[in-house]
């Protein structure tokens, strides 16, 4: 009955350790559990685990209980443990001093004696040997048991399920791990001015959420919040993500660095080249017939009159010109500025091939070069908005895991504001989530702090902080969040590689 009830102490034993392992995802936290669980069912003093790497053919751990967690890595027909993961049979050695296949240098290095082994394969459902459990010494001092051996195998197949599991587990996110850094290099290969910036947002919201549970009163509204280890994988992921749909932005549009594009401003250099040429065929005509009808003195002094007035026209077509240039590039305008180019606009030239009169500017050039602010016109504006829609359109198209479920959204308001004049959604304050914010307030540092681009220039941090106060004021950012980000100093303190 004794025996029987040891037994039935035993099984329940490995049921419950086979719960633990089923629930467990973490290769290390697992390979503990099961190397405890294997003491305890055949009363060891001491277990081992080991897995087969047959790409590399070996056998490694590091949970050797008494070596640390110091990785060991062994030819996979060495040793007790490789015949047993090579032959797929238990062993059981009731002497191992007097067992040729073990290496007395171990217990040399180590000040360890061992006396008994039990060895058993760690079996898949299909039967391929995943690993291999090692026993060592019995507590009782005597030999391992076949009732040991029985129960260990037991354990052994539950341990190869969850360890099959596990690195499965571990396989799909290094999948999606790969993805995502495959996709951020497609989006910086599009616009390669911006290159390290969805990677360096993705440090500075995970620094945030990491430092946010230690900021006390400091957090304000979010005092006590956290984000759990799958809920900052996910705001990683959105983060590094947030602007893939630049993909479906025209490159013209995505890296216009000027309000005209590179090809309209060589049109509109040669039209002007073209003016002045024509203007100095006026002037060369007018002194032909000058020559003709005047004489001696009175012609020179009409001809240098002729050439005055050419010069001095020169001087304003090239006036002109420069404003233009001057108008091209993404400054703020001053007042008045659209009034001299409307006055330049009206102005007009004879075509060279038509010869009908035509403006200096054309109604296009017009309205890309009264641009108040930056280079993008409203229809271009709207186009580059609506890289956010199209981020979410490919990101909802991924099967995400239930643990990252929430990347798409997340993603999708990162240029919502809290007044609701965000876009493309224009949500309320309560619509927005919290990784979402903090997202926000990152995307908007390292866009004012990265380098320069073509379109602006950067800002020192200080002058960062004041411009993203000025927006927590105005109420578009968290006030709470920001304050965390500014006296945590996240920019400075993030993980280098989140």
């Amino acid at each position: 009955m004794d025996r029987l009830q040891q037994r039935v102490e035993k099984l329940g034993g490995i049921l419950d350790a086979a719960k633990a392992l089923v629930a467990e995802r973490d290769l290390d936290r697992l390979l503990n559990l099961i190397v405890q669980a294997a003491a305890r069912v055949v009363e060891a003093d001491r277990c081992s685990l080991f897995l087969v790497d047959r790409e590399r053919g070996e056998l490694w751990t590091k949970v050797a209980q008494g070596l640390g967690m110091k990785e060991i890595r062994i030819p996979m027909d060495r040793g007790i443990a490789g015949a047993v993961a090579t032959t797929n049979a238990a062993i059981n050695i009731p002497d191992a001093y007097k067992d040729a296949r073990f290496n007395q240098n171990v217990d040399k290095q180590t000040g360890y004696h061992t006396s008994t082994i039990l060895c058993v394969p760690m079996r898949s459902l299909e039967g391929e040997v995943v690993g291999v459990l090692q026993a060592l010494n019995k507590l009782d001092g005597k030999a391992f048991t076949d009732e040991d051996e029985e129960l260990l195998s037991a354990l052994g197949g539950q341990a190869a399920a969850a360890v099959n599991n596990a690195l499965l587990h571990h396989e799909i996110e290094q999948l999606f791990e790969g993805f995502v850094r495959a996709s951020v290099v497609a989006i910086e290969a599009r616009d390669p001015t911006t290159a390290g910036h969805s990677g360096r947002v993705a440090r500075l919201s995970v620094g945030l959420g990491d430092v946010l549970p230690r900021a006390g009163k400091t957090a304000g509204r979010w005092k006590g919040a956290s984000l759990n280890a799958q809920e900052r994988q996910e705001l990683r992921y959105a983060a590094m993500l947030h602007d893939f749909g630049k993909v479906g932005v025209r490159e013209n549009v995505l890296v216009k660095a000027n309000k005209l594009e590179p090809l309209e401003l060589e049109n509109l250099r040669g039209r002007f080249e073209t003016i002045y040429v024509q203007e100095e065929l006026q002037a060369e005509r007018e002194k032909v017939q000058v020559l003709m009808r005047f004489p001696g003195d009175e012609s020179r002094q009409r001809l240098a009159e002729i050439d005055r007035r050419l010069a001095a026209r020169k001087r304003e077509l090239s006036s002109m010109f420069e404003f233009v240039v001057s108008c091209n590039r993404p400054t703020v305008l001053p007042e008045g500025t659209f009034d001299k180019l409307h006055d330049i606009a009206r102005a007009t030239f004879v075509g060279p091939f038509s010869g009908e009169h035509r403006p200096f500017l054309s109604n296009n050039e017009v309205v890309k070069l009264s641009i108040r602010k930056g280079s993008l016109t409203e229809d271009e504006r709207r186009e580059i908005e609506s890289h956010v829609t199209h981020t979410y359109r490919f990101l909802t198209q991924i099967p995400w895991t239930r643990t990252l479920r929430r990347v798409p959204d997340i993603a999708y308001g990162h240029h919502e504001k809290l007044t609701g004049r965000g876009y493309p959604r224009s949500l309320k304050e309560t619509e927005i989530a919290l990784p979402t914010r903090m997202m926000t307030i990152s995307d908007i540092y390292d866009a004012l702090t990265a380098s320069d681009r073509p379109y602006k220039r950067a800002v020192q941090k200080e002058k960062a902080y004041d411009i993203l106060l000025d927006e927590a004021k105005r109420g578009e950012l968290d006030r709470d969040l920001l304050r965390v980000f500014i006296e945590a100093d996240v920019p400075g303190n993030a993980p280098q590689e989140p």
